[in-house]
């Protein structure tokens, strides 16, 4: 099975050497997601969350998936404060579909006023 490396049109064009995603073996593994060079860059850590999850959802339905196939999920956030608005943001976007998760928090991102960033892995059940 071959690397397939990818970029979804209806998000901004990575600002670095990456791709939004990369799928291998019938596995989906998104790079770090942030609510860069959104409205919601300058807000608090649920309302980034929120935008981030929409991202991911966004790409799930591209790939004619859902959160039900989400594997594991890494969370960075630059602080604690907000984070029982951010479990909010989880409940909300993964249902009853839990995935395996890891919360860490940094000292900053690529920008200094991101708070979160969220990579994941999903399955590809149509592969």
């Amino acid at each position: 099975m071959n690397v397939e490396r990818k970029n979804y049109a209806h998000l901004d064009t990575p600002v670095g050497p990456y791709v939004h995603a990369v799928s291998y073996n019938g596995l989906l593994f998104l790079s770090g997601l942030t609510a860069f060079n959104t409205p919601a860059q300058n807000q608090g850590l649920a309302t980034q969350a929120q935008v981030v999850f929409d991202q991911i959802k966004s790409i799930l339905d591209a790939e004619g998936t859902s959160f039900k196939d989400l594997i594991k999920v890494t969370i960075f956030v630059t602080e604690f404060d907000g984070v029982e608005q951010l479990r909010n943001v989880l409940f909300s976007s993964y249902e009853n579909n839990l995935p395996a998760s890891s919360l860490v928090q940094v000292k900053s991102l690529f920008a200094p006023e991101l708070k979160i960033e969220v990579e994941a892995v999903v399955a590809l059940t149509h592969s």
